[in-house]
């Protein structure tokens, strides 16, 4: 599995840990942020194939990240983290163009499973 993947997600720690699951893959993190402006920001400038979104960022729900990235490219691929009990920010999320979604606990093969298939969609 090849591609280049932009991480969005407040946590360094889970931006890490996404790190050591993807990059043995083939997958290359091309950027990492922290809040909706720089995952907006880094979208723009780097063009990644992928975009792994949390739902809750520092600034802004990740679902405004979601629309302004859309209205960049209609086309992005975008999968959206999120928690249990946040099942109506993925409704919204889903509504708004994600592919998909992954629920904490993060198990490393589902995350791979997922990313493989939006990777897959769109070719």
């Amino acid at each position: 599995m090849r591609g280049r993947i932009l991480v969005a997600d407040d946590a360094a720690f889970m931006r890490a840990w996404l790190r050591e699951i993807l990059e043995p893959e083939g997958l290359e993190i091309a950027g990492e942020e922290e809040d909706a402006e720089g995952a907006v920001a880094a979208f723009a400038r780097l063009w990644p194939d992928l975009v792994v979104l949390d739902l809750t960022l520092r600034s802004r729900r990740g679902t405004d990240a979601l629309r302004e990235i859309r209205r960049l490219d209609p086309k992005a691929r975008i999968v959206m983290r999120s928690a249990r009990g946040q099942e109506t920010l993925v409704m919204e999320a889903l509504h708004r163009g994600a592919l998909d979604y992954v629920v904490k606990p993060l198990h490393p093969a589902s995350v791979l499973s997922t990313l493989r298939s939006a990777l897959e969609k769109g070719d």
